[in-house]
């Protein structure tokens, strides 16, 4: 792919997207980003053609894929831990519906290539397997199911030759200095001391750092081998929850809890007081499905992007939170 082609980023300016701007953009490539929000000031470098709107309007979506040869879209409604049933429309307009608009208008457009950011999370609940992708998906959630099916949207496209043209990136759970969700709030209540673990700690994780998924991002895209494929993304490892609480600790100079909560006793109380807070129309503090998300095995393989692509992680777990803590003191945040 040369270097000098336009690449359309959407939902450049979430959590990811910054670094996947900056990695293109590091690789030589003219970027051209769409989003819901306009990027705040040096968020990216100079010369990056920043468009604001909405990947499920048509028109919105024409215009910006206008002399575009590749696309990544990152764009989508993330994880939300219990949503209630009237989120799922929402899930499926922007997940499915925007994922459908941006594939077909960019095959309309004769786009080279579509790069989908999905996650291991469509897998499901697999606890105690190793999980490859040619494993058989099994999601739960709205998230889940919507992610899923816009893989297969992305992974349908083909060019005018017939050849496919997506390429579909699983992600792990990402951690860094922008990302929001469980891992931000284990990392902040460990720095507040506030944190006790429940459990024994063995379950095992798949986690990669931010810029590593940029850098996933970039190969891929100029991959010949990565068209048609899904390939999970991970820093090449399995941590145990003790492992990763333990690099979080040393990454604030700080010691891990010594303590630990047994699983049954937590969850039960955890669910009485879920009940009840519910029941006055308030959100729990803490809820069962928390537990649970804390507790569960995830062991997903990325041996796959290793092997065909030649991906290899830059960050293990102790730099990269040690990265991420400094980033986060630098704006503030910790």
């Amino acid at each position: 792919m040369n270097h000098s082609s336009l690449i359309l980023v959407t939902g450049a300016t979430g959590a990811v997207g910054p670094h996947v701007v900056a990695s293109l953009f590091d690789a030589g490539y003219q970027i051209r980003t769409l989003s819901l929000d306009s990027p705040p000031a040096g968020m990216w470098p100079d010369g990056i053609e920043t468009r604001v709107g909405d990947v499920t309007d048509p028109i919105t979506v024409q215009s910006a894929m206008r002399g575009v040869d590749s696309v990544i879209h990152l764009a989508a409604l993330l994880h939300i831990v219990n949503p209630t049933p009237l989120l799922r429309p929402k899930y499926e307009k922007i997940n499915i519906g925007g994922t459908a608009t941006v594939t077909e208008i960019a095959v309309r457009k004769n786009v080279k290539r579509i790069l989908f950011f999905s996650t291991i999370a469509v897998y499901g609940n697999f606890d105690g397997q190793v999980l490859q992708e040619d494993v058989a998906p099994k999601p739960n959630t709205f998230y889940e199911q919507s992610k899923l099916a816009a893989e297969n949207i992305v992974l349908a496209a083909k060019n005018q030759s017939g050849q496919p043209i997506g390429t579909v990136l699983r992600l792990a759970a990402v951690y860094g200095a922008r990302i929001k969700g469980n891992y931000r709030q284990l990392l902040m209540t460990l720095a507040k001391g506030r944190f006790i673990p429940v459990g024994h700690g063995q379950n095992r994780r798949t986690l990669i750092y931010d810029k590593d998924v940029a850098n996933a991002a970039v190969l891929a895209l100029q991959h010949p081998a990565a068209v048609g494929k899904i390939f999970n993304v991970s820093d090449g490892g399995f941590h145990t929850m003790n492992d990763i609480i333990l690099a979080i600790c040393q990454a604030l100079g700080r010691k891990p809890p010594c303590l630990s909560l047994p699983i049954g006793p937590v969850r039960f109380v955890a669910g009485i007081a879920e009940d009840i807070v519910r029941l006055v129309g308030r959100q729990p503090p803490i809820m069962r499905a928390t537990i649970d998300k804390y507790t569960e095995d995830i062991a997903v393989d990325s041996q796959r992007i290793q092997a065909e692509l030649g991906f290899k992680a830059q960050f293990d777990l102790l730099t990269g939170w040690r990265e991420t803590v400094q980033e986060m003191r630098r704006m503030g945040e910790l």
